[in-house]
């Protein structure tokens, strides 16, 4: 749907070269014209009208000094820096530019007619006047000559396989009678009166092949043959009656073109290689009004230029020329541009060709010697406007017609529209209008200048100034009128005069903006003033631009551009170099790039080094911006207001995309300004989560909940939105936005999302009509995180004795089962205790009614609470269960205690009996044992010695060292003296096994009643004061010659047992030395390798036993002598102390006296030990 727009048209009209043109090339080096005349070769620039060579052709006599001599053809060949002419005297002839020099490279007697390249310029056809080919290298080196009217059909020559005859196939317009006539043959047509009956030649795009048309000399009928790049004939075209002289093979296809006079038609045809007619178009004129002189194919193979002339003279006895431009899509040829040169002999072109290297480029020489080059660009004219009023309107140029498509309310593919313009003449632009409120209207500029405005219901057409020449206006951009048209007049024209060629003009509809961009990059505004960045700095586009815009970025107005080379800038800046197309609209930047993605980016958050980088690469773009779309696709238009983008493909046919960024930002205003159902409707068709409805502003929405049922307004869709509610956060997660902070998408009230949206909306659902939205209210129960299905299902049941409801109970139950999976519900519905809600239940379920009838008609058997704990316990809620069957009497007890064990449901159980009954006191035994288990002894022994079992409270107090509740429970017994001693003394062990060493002194003062164990204890806990404290209470200072009295008895004996068993070594040495050392590993062994654990265990503590005779009783007596002089040191340690803190009593100086003698004899024993043994201390 695009549109052929002018950027800039080059004119020389004071040329002065001698002769008259006959024919120019373009060079593709220097972008010159070479001008072939009947007298000199020529070369200039047509845009500054410099002559940069000139050479005659009359000074050597390769054409006649008269001006009758012809030259056919003229072609540069850059490879060789030279120009090759051909004449129609039969010369060739080689210029070359760099020495200027003049050289003919062959002649042919015959004369010559035409001379064509090959497209790689290795291969050179020439055809004679003998009515022959001749193929020669670049070299001029002849390959072949061959006659260009044969017989033979060539190489390609159709098979028959004999699937049927001429007389069985379908004969069009002939009829049925046609398979009845004797000869098929249709009756060959010389050519036209009009022909030059020349032939022409034209190379397909890749140079393997080559077509030439010629008048047949039997027929006097055009045929077009086919040859290789050998000159091998393949293949003949078809009888095709009325067949003109203009032939071109289109680059990039294998279609041939031409023309066709048919007897009510004049077309354009196309032909296959084979020779085949495939497809035509018809030109916009009469049956015998214009001939067509040349088809002229652009170097990419998307514009066909027909150049025609008027069969009949005009006002002045001269027909008028035209230049047509015509592009294909979707198979409808549309006619895009119509150049009319009037009827003035010297405007008439003499020369047209395309660029060789700008595809939309056209040049042309008139035989005034005037020369004109056009650029020009693909544009989508499409409406401006960004509000609801604004349809979305794109026009689409087709000779006299304006197609115009309005995408806001239907999207139509090419070539059929929504409504389509007639003009009377062919139209070369079209722009809308560019005022708010009024964007619809547009405006078309004819081939005759004038100026047509269409808006709503009416048309006006203004008429040129007389002062108008022709192809004056080149661009047309639709502002804003002061007034009205009057008298189909302009009420007011204004010339602006801009040094430089304008190649586009954009306005901005936000800001009022005109900005022009000039042929050097240069930037204006309307009033001819520089454009500025914010710093002052004069900003240029590098390159010139075929698209342009204007936008607001960081609060500043830019000005973006896409050249031709797919290269986007922003004022001097290159943002991406694989762009092919964009559109702006309100503050997103739309462009899909040549990597087949389309981004949207919002241009209120990004800066231009922001741009470059999210076009940087579409690899590691993974977020809402950027998609995937169709290879080729380029950007129509946008619908304002909406989600909608229009992509048209390569092949014509559109696309509607909702692009997520656009759909993210039209949701996000639908919600702000509240309307509820719009967004809903969109983001139930677009697949957008529900959750964003309230996530994107939650207070908002808990504020107008009634606001929001009244627009939905329909059960079906609040039932939607309850269902797809979920914790998550969307404006964090799947719809994250960058311009929302944080905070700004925090929930509404505290606690969850799901309950906060069903509580509300229940609530409200319940004020405004129950009866209404009794579905909802159920969906807003069984969707909470906690799913309340036992008040929905008796919400259930209250309907049934209701007749007022719009809602049946059936359908209601009906509904919960589409929520809840049946054998859930099921559940619940026993769980109620209502066999009427389940029988209604089970029969609206899958269920064989031989599963829950024998269940159900067994539970009203029993029982009330029986039954109840029946249905809780088969349904595993275990805890009511447990509470229905303490009410069933004593018979139940041993039941209620077994299920108590199962489920560990203790606590629950103690809360349902008094403490003095036998019941208690059983579950708190059980309670105990269970504890004891779980290794929690003490908390055990309390419940026992709460309960009266004081022997089991204190065994449990005694395992887990509890000696404060042993000791308590023991008293409480009360246990005999003797007993309570022994118990005390087992507890203050085990409490120095861990360390506890006060706690164990305590036992054995006050308890045990044995001062010297406790002192002992304190010391060896460095518990000073205490130990010192006892020491003064007790009057105990035997302690330490007790202590040096064990130590000389342990010491003597250890003197002892070291003489024997040194006697019995030597004994055993010798004779027994073998089998010692056999003992030895085999005890070893035992001892390391085939005891467990437990044996090590009581083997380590034989170790330490002082009995007279055992094995190891040296090693027990020096660990008994080690742990005798850690505590005497200890209590050296204590007599300083009480020294230290100046406790000066009748006991100290002899404690320190014992202390003393006892040091020095242990100091004695430890220097003995040391020299006479490998034992250390």
């Amino acid at each position: 749907m695009r549109n052929l727009s002018l950027l800039q048209r080059f004119k020389c009209v004071d040329l002065s070269f001698p002769g008259s043109p006959q024919c120019f090339t373009i060079r593709s080096e220097t972008g010159t014209v070479l001008v072939a005349s009947e007298l000199a070769i020529t070369e200039f620039d047509p845009r500054t009208e410099e002559v940069h060579k000139e050479v005659s052709l009359t000074a050597e006599d390769y054409l006649p000094k008269d001006g009758s001599g012809v030259v056919v053809a003229i072609q540069d060949l850059p490879d060789q820096e030279s120009v090759c002419v051909a004449t129609g005297s039969g010369d060739v002839i080689l210029y070359n530019l760099s020495t200027s020099q003049l050289e003919c490279v062959g002649s042919v007697e015959s004369g010559l007619t035409g001379m064509t390249w090959s497209p790689d310029q290795e291969l050179v056809t020439l055809t004679t006047g003998q009515e022959t080919i001749i193929m020669m290298t670049k070299d001029f080196e002849p390959i072949t000559e061959v006659t260009i009217n044969q017989d033979d059909f060539g190489e390609d020559k159709f098979i028959t396989v004999g699937w049927g005859k001429k007389e069985t196939q379908f004969h069009g317009s002939e009829g049925k009678q046609a398979a009845h006539s004797h000869t098929l043959s249709q009756e060959v047509q010389p050519a036209l009166p009009w022909d030059d009956r020349k032939p022409r030649i034209t190379w397909r795009g890749d140079g393997q092949l080559f077509a030439v048309s010629a008048v047949c000399p039997k027929t006097g009928a055009r045929k077009v043959r086919i040859w290789n790049r050998e000159c091998v004939l393949q293949a003949t075209s078809e009888v095709v009656n009325g067949l003109e002289q203009p032939l071109c093979w289109k680059p990039s296809g294998s279609l041939i073109t031409s023309t066709q006079r048919h007897p009510n038609k004049h077309s354009v045809v196309f032909m296959e290689k084979n020779g085949l007619l495939h497809g035509d178009f018809t030109l916009p004129f009469g049956k015998e009004q214009v001939k067509v002189k040349e088809l002229l194919w652009n170097s990419d193979s998307t514009v066909l230029a027909v150049w025609m002339e008027d069969l009949k003279p005009g006002e002045n006895d001269h027909p008028n020329t035209y230049i047509q431009l015509w592009t294909v899509g979707n198979y409808h040829w549309y006619l895009k541009q119509s150049v009319h040169f009037g009827s003035e002999p010297l405007r008439a072109p003499v020369c047209v060709c395309w660029d060789p290297e700008k595809p939309l480029r056209l040049h042309l020489l008139t035989r005034g010697w005037a020369s004109y080059t056009y650029d020009w660009g693909w544009s989508t004219e499409r409406s401006h406007g960004t509000d609801c009023h604004d349809n979305a309107s794109v026009a689409v140029i087709d000779g006299d017609k304006i197609l115009v498509t309005t995408f806001r309310q239907c999207v139509i593919p090419p070539p059929m529209c929504a409504f389509e313009l007639q003009l009377p003449v062919p139209v070369n632009l079209v722009t809308f209008r560019s005022q708010a409120q009024r964007t619809n209207e547009l405006a078309a500029l004819t081939a005759d200048g004038h100026i047509y405005v269409y808006g709503q219901g009416e048309s006006c057409n203004l008429k040129r100034d007389s002062n108008i020449t022709l192809f004056r206006i080149s661009h047309l951009h639709f502002l804003y009128s002061g007034g009205g048209v009057e008298n189909g007049g302009v009420p007011g024209v204004s010339d602006v005069p801009v040094d430089g060629f304008v190649i586009s003009l954009c306005h901005s509809l936000r800001n009022g903006t005109v900005a022009l961009q000039l042929d050097d990059g240069q930037i204006r505004k309307l009033s001819l003033t520089e454009w500025k960045d914010s710093t002052g700095n004069t900003i240029n586009l590098p390159r010139p631009c075929v698209q342009t815009a204007l936008f607001t970025l960081s609060g500043e107005e830019h000005l973006i551009g896409l050249t031709e080379r797919s290269h986007l800038y922003i004022g001097d800046s290159l943002v991406a170099s694989n762009i092919s197309s964009f559109v702006v609209y309100d503050d997103f930047l739309l462009l899909t790039t040549h990597s087949h993605m389309c981004h949207c980016l919002n241009l209120s958050t990004l800066s231009i080094k922001g741009l470059q980088s999210a076009l940087s690469s579409d690899a590691n773009q993974n977020d809402e911006t950027v998609r995937k779309v169709e290879r080729g696709s380029r950007i129509v238009s946008v619908v304002p207001q909406d989600t909608r983008l229009i992509l048209q493909m390569p092949r014509g046919n559109l696309e509607t995309i909702h692009h997520q960024a656009l759909v993210l930002a039209q949701l996000r205003k639908w919600l702000d300004s509240l309307r509820f159902k719009d967004a809903f409707e969109c983001m139930r068709k677009l697949r957008i989560n529900l959750n964003l409805i309230y996530d994107h502003n939650p207070t908002v929405f808990l504020a107008n909940i009634e606001m929001f049922l009244k627009q939905i307004d329909s059960i079906n869709s609040i039932n939607l939105f309850l269902t797809e509610l979920k914790e998550e956060d969307t404006t964090t997660t799947m719809y994250r936005c960058p311009s929302r902070s944080a905070s700004s998408s925090a929930s509404g009230k505290g606690g969850k999302k799901v309950d906060i949206i069903c509580d509300a909306l229940r609530s409200t659902m319940e004020t405004l009509d129950p009866q209404k939205y009794c579905l909802c209210i159920l969906t807003s129960h069984v969707r909470k995180t906690t799913p309340e299905l036992e008040i929905a299902l008796q919400k259930v049941h209250e309907l049934r004795g209701e007749s007022r409801s719009s809602v049946s109970a059936e359908e209601a139950l009906k509904y919960l089962l589409f929520l809840v999976n049946v054998n859930e519900l099921y559940e619940q519905s026993l769980g109620t205790y209502d066999f009427d809600l389940v029988l209604m239940v089970a029969e609206k379920s899958q269920k064989d009614p031989k599963e829950y009838l024998p269940f159900l008609n067994m539970l009203k058997t029993l029982e009330p609470n029986y039954q109840r704990y029946t249905i809780d316990k088969h349904l595993k809620r275990y805890r009511k269960a447990l509470h229905h069957l303490s009410k069933c009497g004593e018979e139940h007890f041993t039941e209620l205690l077994n299920l108590v064990k199962d489920q560990r449901l203790y606590s629950d159980a103690l809360e349902l009996y008094s403490s003095n009954s036998e019941q208690y006191k059983t579950l708190s035994v059980a309670y105990a044992e269970h504890l004891v288990e779980q290794q929690q002894a003490e908390q055990a022994g309390l419940l026992l010695w709460r309960c009266g079992e004081n022997a089991r409270a204190l065994q449990a107090f005694v395992s887990c060292t509890s000696w404060r509740n042993a000791l308590a429970v023991a008293t409480h017994i009360p246990l005999p003296p003797e007993q309570l001693t022994v118990l005390a003394r087992d507890l203050a062990e085990k409490l120095l096994e861990a360390r506890r060493h006060t706690q164990a002194a305590l036992c054995l003062e006050q308890y045990a009643k044995d001062c010297e164990e406790a002192i002992s204890a304190l010391i060896q806990g460095a518990a000073w004061e205490e130990a010192l404290r006892l020491v003064t209470h007790s009057n105990q200072t035997s302690f330490l010659e007790s202590q040096k009295a064990l130590f000389i008895r342990h010491k003597n004996r250890l003197t002892v047992v070291r003489e024997l068993k040194a006697k019995a070594r030597l004994e055993l040495f010798g004779k027994q030395e073998i089998l010692i050392r056999f003992i030895y590993i085999i005890r070893f062994f035992q001892r390391h390798c085939m005891r467990s654990s437990k044996n090590r265990r009581k083997a380590e503590g034989k170790k330490h036993s002082l009995k007279e005779g055992s094995p190891f009783e040296d090693i027990a007596l020096l660990n008994a002598l080690t742990q005798i002089i850690i505590i005497v040191d200890k209590t050296r340690a204590l007599a300083y102390y009480c020294s230290f803190v100046g406790f000066d009593c009748f006991y100290c100086p002899h404690l320190l006296v014992v202390l003393d003698t006892s040091v020095c004899l242990m100091t004695k024993f430890k220097y003995n030990v040391n020299n006479k043994t490998t034992l250390k201390f």
